[in-house]
């Protein structure tokens, strides 16, 4: 059991999402407080935005105290009007994750019953389904997040195993009665960042390690293709020295240690760029990713839902926390950065199969009657399009909605899908150039590589073996992508 943290590290994901958390003292004493100063504000008879109001442009129409309780329950069942193909399983809990987190500050207003049974949900595994369109990325991720409460009332689908059953059915399985939600709380509920957050979390968490991978990969592309480690020393990044290109470089370097075929002379003067300047395309795309770390981790560990309540200034704020425009820039920042290490690695599998110094035409012992790695390298190529497409910018668009109300939104929700799909296809690609480059560095002497290279093909070639004549290459390309899976060690 964790204690829920006061800051949200990236590298922390993997075991909170692995673990069952609680919330601290502190944590639950602020939501008290909050809750018992909105009850006596409420009772005051001011007037304060969703919480004796309605919504959006709706905004200026008072609610009766006795409606207050229906006034939230109907804002959490109209909102939920998601579309699309489901939110994955591990992403809606990242979601729950957080929402618990930006409620237990103590700005939100929320009761403690229901907090509790958020945090119920997520030992428990119960995972409400959600879906990918319709969050403007602006009042909140109102839609998704609309979804991600409806069980909390009895209402909607969530996941049991791979199959989605009602909400109602699994909170009688588990001794539960729907929640009676009170003034402000479908607010605090739907207004906020989780499902752009969440995404923006997860991808930084994967991209993060497929970085390191994509590096490992090029190591092995480096020396199979017979490409010179000389770009990659010292002096040449000191003298340019951003943080992300000597990374890239060092890294390099390490990964080559000891190799017997750098030592020998090179007939050529110098390498294509996609192996030459691999520590600056490398790099950038490393600088990028800390850049939005920064951003991402400042959002993870906020508050974002309207109004907010502050207690000990005794006021109620409407805000705009819930703007999702520094997530939104940061994630089409972030679906480049993928995609440019995507766009390098094809480079790199292009030239391995093309039956230069001294490798085979697509890498067949035999090619003519086997075609070999053509084609393997057509679908990188296609996905490498596919990600140049995606990464078209969803923040420099925007659309009116609420009759005017909110006249500027931030498309946050589309730039988190959109970098999710570049995600999984640079892994691919990394996958197609590990076959590529596996195969190809059997066509050298192996015993004269580095430790590291030598142990990252042996690892490999565990999983897939040397096409020695044309085969079913998916099943190949598949077992590449699961290798991926797991991290190079």
């Amino acid at each position: 059991m964790h204690i829920l943290p006061e800051e949200i590290k990236i590298e922390d994901l993997q075991e909170l999402l692995q673990s069952k958390i609680q919330l601290s003292e502190e944590q639950i004493l602020a939501v008290k407080r909050n809750r018992e100063y909105l009850d006596k504000k409420v009772k005051s008879g001011q007037t304060f935005y969703g919480i004796n109001t309605g919504f959006g442009s709706l905004c200026n129409v008072r609610v009766s105290e006795e409606e207050l309780s229906q006034l939230q329950e109907n804002l959490v069942k109209s909102h939920a009007c998601g579309m699309g193909n489901p939110v994955p399983k591990e992403l809606v809990k990242l979601m729950i994750l957080l929402k618990i987190k930006g409620l237990s500050r103590g700005y939100s207003g929320i009761h403690p019953d229901t907090i509790n049974r958020l945090v119920y949900f997520y030992n428990e595994d119960i995972l409400p389904v959600v879906y990918e369109q319709g969050s403007l990325g602006a009042s909140g991720d109102l839609a998704p997040l609309a979804h991600l409460s409806l069980p909390l009332l009895g209402l909607g689908e969530v996941w049991e195993g791979e199959k989605i059953v009602s909400a109602e059915k699994v909170l009688d399985k588990h001794g539960l009665k729907p929640l009676k939600l009170q003034s402000k709380e479908g607010l605090a509920l739907l207004n906020g960042t989780q499902f752009m957050s969440a995404y923006a979390a997860y991808l930084l968490w994967k991209s993060g390690r497929l970085f390191e991978d994509a590096l490992k990969i090029a190591a092995l592309s480096t020396e199979a293709f017979d490409a010179k480690k000389e770009p990659y020393l010292p002096y040449i990044h000191a003298i340019r020295p951003h943080n992300g290109q000597k990374w890239a470089a060092k890294n390099m370097l390490q990964y080559l240690e000891g190799s017997q075929l750098q030592e020998k002379e090179k007939e050529q003067v110098q390498d294509p760029y996609s192996f030459r300047c691999i520590p600056q395309v490398h790099g950038a795309s490393k600088d990028a990713w800390e850049h939005v770390k920064q951003i991402v981790e400042t959002e993870i560990n906020s508050v974002t839902d309207n109004p907010i309540v502050f207690e000990e200034e005794d006021l109620i704020v409407s805000g705009g926390n819930f703007h999702g425009q520094p997530l939104a820039l940061t994630l089409d920042y972030l679906a480049i950065a993928m995609a440019e290490i995507g766009n390098i690695s094809e480079r790199r599998t292009y030239l391995l199969i093309s039956g230069t110094r001294g490798l085979p035409d697509f890498l067949s012992p035999n090619p003519g009657l086997n075609s070999g790695f053509m084609i393997a390298q057509y679908t990188a190529a296609s996905i490498v399009s596919q990600s140049k497409q995606y990464c078209t910018p969803a923040s420099v668009d925007s659309i009116v909605s609420s009759n005017g109300q909110e006249d500027h939104v931030s498309m946050g929700a589309n730039a988190a899908t959109k970098a999710y799909k570049v995600l999984k296809n640079l892994q691919r690609i990394l996958a197609i150039e590990l076959l590529c480059a596996s195969q190809a560095m059997d066509f050298r002497d192996i015993d004269k590589t580095s430790l590291f290279v030598k142990e990252l093909q042996s690892d490999f070639r565990k999983v897939v073996t040397f096409n020695k004549e044309d085969r079913f290459l998916h099943e190949d390309m598949i077992k590449a992508e699961e290798f991926l899976n797991n991290g190079i060690r």
